[in-house]
């Protein structure tokens, strides 16, 4: 391994802040008992936070970011690791308390690498990403509360971003009707190509106004979003149906009542893909690999980025300006 290598680093001083690629040595890096040459990670919203001053990601400077990898080892003192394994990593502190993605070689816990699944190339598993397993997630998450292909259409919401756009593509593969939700109109035809039955507009969804109770409208519902867009799903979810919720980039306040819980047996199931167990975790990676793979899976890149170009990659998730999933390539 080399001396030096290149990284992503977010420096922030009482006077200044700035995103750069900078050369850095293992000796930089935190400890861990696994070194991975990282091939790809990816551009999440937690990323693009992590990339401003005022984003509240990142406690301690200077930092790199990056909330996922993937890889091959290079060193491991854990044996369920060897020197060449694909490998990769998400979540827990990676790329918030401890040094991320962005970087041509990372040290982590081995607690947070997973091999690689066979069906999954490195760069498939960061075209899912933190953002795909979210995805993933609530997928099954909604299977274990019962939803089924022949009970009806399911709703998502931020349809055109990264969590969105894999639940569609999984759904669609699934045999669901799936019905997009999207402010950005534009990107009908993408969605329809990644396995909506229909799209419709955010404004469709939250109308005017967010009633208690609404028509029933949809089984189930994947949401990336929150805030208004969350409550006025939640009051038109059928009897029995669920809603996986993700997201905040629409608010962290939910002005809902009791009524679609009491009334109508709703349930709101919270995703979080930071702390899922590691057991749970390769499950749906597996299922990522295998049944919920879908065709199109290149079809949601809208760009690949190098460590050079990834400050600008940053800005754009953050503006909302971002189909997809934005690849990073590193080595």
């Amino acid at each position: 391994m080399s001396e030096s290598f290149q990284a992503l680093v977010v420096d922030k001083s009482d006077v200044a802040f700035s995103v750069a690629v900078k050369s850095v040595t293992l000796e930089d890096l935190p400890a861990g008992e696994v070194v991975i040459r990282v091939a790809y990670s990816s551009v999440n919203y937690k990323d693009g936070l992590a990339g401003i001053p005022n984003g509240n990601i990142i406690r301690s400077y200077p930092f790199i970011p990056g909330i996922d990898l993937s890889g091959h080892v290079v060193s491991s003192t854990d044996d369920r690791f060897h020197e060449g394994q694909p490998v990769f990593a998400s979540g827990y502190g990676l790329g918030v308390s401890h040094f991320g993605g962005y970087s041509e070689f990372a040290r982590i816990p081995a607690e947070w690498v997973m091999p690689l699944p066979e069906g999954l190339s490195l760069k498939e598993a960061m075209i899912y990403g933190t953002a795909g397993f979210t995805a993933a997630l609530s997928i099954q998450t909604l299977e274990e509360h019962g939803i089924a292909p022949e009970k009806g259409k399911i709703l998502v919401t931020g349809a055109a971003g990264g969590v969105g756009g894999t639940a569609v593509a999984i759904l669609g593969k699934k045999g669901y009707q799936v019905v997009a939700s999207t402010g950005k109109t534009a990107e009908a035809e993408y969605l329809k190509t990644m396995g909506a039955s229909e799209v419709i507009s955010r404004e469709e969804v939250t109308g005017t106004s967010v009633k208690p109770l609404d028509k029933q409208l949809w089984q189930a519902a994947v949401d990336s979003v929150g805030g208004n867009s969350l409550a006025a799903v939640l009051s038109k979810i059928a009897y029995g149906g669920s809603v996986a919720a993700s997201g905040l980039t629409g608010g962290t306040a939910v002005p809902t009542t009791v009524l679609p819980f009491i009334l109508r047996g709703v349930n709101l199931l919270g995703i979080d893909s930071v702390a899922c167990p590691y057991d749970k975790r390769i499950k749906v990676w597996n299922r990522m690999a295998t049944d919920f793979k879908p065709a199109q899976l290149q079809e949601l890149v809208h760009r690949e980025v190098t460590l050079k170009e990834l400050p600008l990659a940053l800005e754009d998730i953050l503006k909302g300006t971002v189909r997809g999933r934005v690849l990073v390539r590193i080595s």
